[in-house]
């Protein structure tokens, strides 16, 4: 089973619960997708026992054989080509390739009528994998500078135990690689705060997970801080409340130290293991 653990906005608590509940179900892995500020290792400090580079394929275009005819232009959904036709019988055309915009599809190399496309590997990252005691870990960092992490983000899902239940620490907010990260998902976790902030983006967050057919709940932390409003929207939209974590200055220190709150507060496993077991029951 994999579960995602997502959020409209940063600073919910996302890694938190991520960790946690990771740190609560026997027999789990852990796979921080949030290539761009991974964090979950801050709080697990595992060991790191194999790192590999990260690619992504982006298109070379042989001039030889390419005549500008804009078929892998308009092949591409994300603008990352343009062709610059030849201004009279003389002069030669031009294609622009704009790397940091590339998906790494393939779909320009595979359409090209003239076969002009091939590909070369770019790094844009690495991933790290290892171990917390039982817990399998693993994680992206994207490089600094790349601005794709969805193809990283592809990358440490495909290190996803099937012996094991998946728990994906997915980024913050509901762009393209949150959708990467959740895509797949059995079930998806968001987590939220009773405030205004957290109020809007967790209804875009369900917008989001409503397309993708994803089934869905909600954990509330900070759930005594705020308003009811974030309560009255879970009723009135049919969403379960799978956990409310108070405002605990305990569990604040605790973040501050990069301990887990289940390693301090036991009474938070039996919590988590609720909510895990119900999430199971959903399924069915």
């Amino acid at each position: 089973m994999i579960i995602s653990i997502a959020s409209g906005k940063g600073g919910t608590g996302k890694t938190t619960v991520a960790v946690n509940l990771a740190l609560s179900v026997v027999n789990t892995q852990l796979l921080d997708c949030d290539v761009e500020e991974p964090n979950a290792h801050l709080f697990l400090k595992p060991e790191i026992a194999n790192s590999v580079p990260a690619y992504t394929p982006v298109p070379v275009i042989d001039e030889q054989k390419c005549n500008w005819c804009g078929v892998c232009r308009e092949a591409c959904a994300y603008n990352a080509l343009a062709v610059i036709p030849p201004d009279g019988p003389q002069k030669k055309g031009a294609v622009l390739v704009f790397p940091h915009l590339c998906h790494g599809c393939g779909a320009c190399a595979f359409l090209c009528p003239r076969k002009a496309i091939n590909e070369e590997r770019k790094e844009i990252g690495v991933v790290e994998s290892g171990r917390c005691g039982d817990l399998l870990f693993v994680h992206g960092k994207l490089k600094i500078g790349e601005v794709m992490a969805p193809p990283l983000v592809r990358q440490v899902k495909r290190h996803a135990d099937s012996g094991r239940t998946v728990i994906i620490d997915a980024p913050p907010g509901t762009s393209c690689p949150v959708i990467a990260a959740v895509k797949g998902s059995d079930y998806c976790v968001l987590v939220t705060e009773p405030t205004p902030f957290g109020l809007n983006d967790l209804g875009l967050a369900v917008e989001v997970l409503k397309k993708l057919g994803i089934p869905f709940g909600v954990v509330i932390n900070r759930s005594d801080i705020g308003d009811d409003k974030t309560e009255a929207f879970c009723r009135n939209e049919g969403v379960s409340v799978l956990m409310r974590i108070p405002f605990d200055k305990d569990i604040a220190v605790l973040y501050s130290k990069g301990i887990p709150f289940v390693r301090e507060k036991k009474e938070y496993i039996k919590g988590f293991r609720a909510m895990f077991d119900g999430i199971k029951r959903t399924l069915r």
